[in-house]
């Protein structure tokens, strides 16, 4: 067991590393992949004057710049020039554009500097530190650009020549299909970024610059078999599962976060098989349609991939994403029909998928909160960081930002990959409970705190609360009833003539809320009314038979607005489960 879950660990940090050289330059691939779908031959607009830079792009650009991604990962600046120097040795010693050479070449230059550095830096005498530093990194670079054209570049063209060959010939039999069986299962388990971005994506481009497009771009990315799950879940889930996945549908499908959509199969394991057959089926439409598309899509939304779409390619793509929904929902229908449970367990299933994604790490558990005092005074900029510094965490720095906004704060709230992490102080990590460990270590001058789920998590309100120096306020109004409205122990839905969800700026979540809240409603046999209104009109709600949700952070406001009116303080107006406890006390 213990050798099964050290080989999981080494495939982990492959894979993370591999990613991180390629997902940082994920706009350079887009800008060559819109470039290829408008100039070349048979692109929307063939421009022969344009179409020049689609080779070199690809030959020279895209893996220098994988190269300096990857020195600059392993030592900083002085690697990452080191390493760009190495990888064009590479590119210039072959005739195949040089991923595989410069996922190589960038590390290792950066590496061999890095040793030097730690032999020599003590003994160079005052005065010469600018002479030696520049002096070594010429010389080091020098020595591996040779060795990379003489050596590296025609070994690993001749070894992407043969996975060039085997890809083709997996793809004319007729069994790249099979291949979801193990790409469905291995995204839930966190090697997504590792799969896509660490394999496919290069494969895929060299496939675009022999004939313009690439089914590999759409193996993983693909939004149907996730999409299908959740669509089961609106239809014959339950509980708080049921009345949340129509929010994570949208999350899912347009915003491109695949994640949001693991906790669900955790679930219920044998959601595996819907998600594997929805792969399958899914690319096995896209292999018969010869879809393709000209560059990568990151995030795996449906606009992401559309906008990667050649001409002519629409109906494949939109097949193959539609068979999978279709096939995905076929099989999860029945699963969860046959469940014959009280209720649900998504709060479980998503601890039990961040274990999954802890244990992909290497860890037994997940790492404990990391919290220090937070102040205006003591921090400067916020970053949440994560093992590929996109997906979750870019969607939990735009939650925490706009918060941060809402409360007058002039804090740049930024997302980074722990790799890229620099120890500055005054600075606030925000990262998952397994990943805390690695960046309290990058990072020990920063203040940490960890959340078990960036996408909703009571913490953010807490952190503003502190920031803006109100965390006894709020801590206050929170552990009790204000006139006794706040406490949702003592709302009683059989005295509520109208819910109201109340927003200052975040409409969207207010909107979310209220068809989760209705949907609970509709399934209950509750005929309580559900609406939502702005802060500023809610001095019509003032009433005791209204009940205002909201959030911590617009509690206040709230009160001030409609003070004779009930108010429930939720975590997040999206998915919380007090609407699940006022159901529950309504019906006793």
């Amino acid at each position: 067991m213990e050798n099964k879950s050290s080989l999981k660990v080494r495939v982990q940090k492959l894979g993370t590393a591999l990613s991180n050289m390629v997902m940082p330059n994920i706009g350079a691939f887009i800008a060559w992949g819109i470039l290829t779908t408008l100039f070349i031959d048979t692109g929307w607009l063939p421009n022969p004057t344009l179409n020049v830079m689609v080779s070199p792009i690809l030959t020279y650009l895209l893996p220098v710049l994988i190269g300096y991604t990857g020195g600059y990962n392993v030592y900083g600046q002085r690697g990452a020039v080191v390493g760009a120097i190495a990888t064009f040795g590479a590119v210039a010693g072959s005739d195949v554009p040089m991923f595989i050479g410069a996922m190589i070449m960038g590390p290792l230059g950066a590496w061999c500097i890095k040793k030097f550095d730690q032999v020599f830096q003590d003994k160079v005498k005052a005065g010469f530190e600018m002479l030696v530093n520049n002096f070594s990194a010429g010389i080091i670079g020098f020595i591996l650009i040779i060795l990379a054209f003489l050596a590296v570049g025609p070994i690993v063209s001749s070894l992407t020549n043969a996975i060039g060959v085997g890809v083709q010939a997996i793809v004319e039999a007729r069994l790249l299909p099979l291949a979801n069986i193990l790409i469905e299962p291995a995204k839930i388990l966190f090697l997504n970024n590792a799969l896509n971005h660490g394999i496919f994506t290069p494969l895929g481009a060299e496939q675009v610059a022999a004939a313009g497009k690439s089914i590999l771009f759409l193996l993983e990315t693909n939004p149907g078999p996730g999409l299908g799950v959740l669509l089961a879940f609106a239809i014959f889930g339950k509980g708080s599962a049921k009345s949340s996945s129509w929010g994570a549908m949208v999350i899912h499908f347009l915003g491109g976060i695949h994640e949001i959509y693991f906790p669900y199969v955790m679930m219920k394991p044998l959601l595996f098989l819907a998600v594997i057959a929805g792969g399958v089926s899914g690319t096995f439409t896209f292999q018969l349609l010869g879809a393709g598309l000209s560059g990568a899509a990151s995030p795996g939304s449906i606009i992401a991939i559309l906008a990667m779409t050649p001409r002519g390619g629409y109906l494949p793509v939109l097949a193959g994403v539609f068979v999978a929904t279709a096939v995905s929902f076929l099989v999860a229908a029945p699963i969860l029909k046959a469940d014959k449970s009280d209720g649900d367990s998504l709060a479980e299933a998503q601890a039990a998928t961040q274990a999954a994604k802890a244990e992909s790490k290497g860890q037994s558990e997940a790492a404990p909160a990391i919290t220090e005092d937070i102040s205006a005074d003591s921090v400067q900029q916020i970053i949440f960081a994560c093992d590929a510094g996109m997906g979750s965490s870019a969607m939990g720095a735009s939650i925490l930002r706009d918060k941060v906004k809402k409360a007058g704060l002039d804090l740049p709230v930024s997302n980074k990959s722990i790799s890229n992490l620099t120890d500055t102080p005054n600075t606030l990590i925000v990262t998952q409970e397994e990943l805390a460990d690695r960046a309290a270590q990058k990072t020990p001058s920063a203040v940490h705190v960890a959340v078990d789920n960036f996408l909703a998590t009571p913490k953010y309100d807490d952190i503003v609360s502190m920031l803006a120096g109100t965390a006894s306020q709020t801590a206050a109004a929170s552990s009790g009833p204000t006139d006794g409205k706040s406490d949702d122990s003592e709302i009683d839905l059989n005295y509520i003539d109208e819910v109201v969800f109340a927003y200052d700026q975040a409409r969207g979540s207010a909107t979310m809320g209220q068809s989760t809240l209705e949907a609970i409603f509709k399934n209950n046999g509750i005929a309580v009314p559900v609406s939502k209104a702005a802060n500023s009109s809610l001095g019509k709600f003032n009433a005791e038979n209204i009940l205002l949700v909201t959030t911590i952070a617009n509690q206040a406001l709230v009160q001030q607005e409609a003070p004779k009116a009930q108010i429930l303080v939720v975590d997040s107006l999206v998915t919380t489960p007090e609407y699940d406890k006022m159901v529950a006390r309504m019906h006793k």
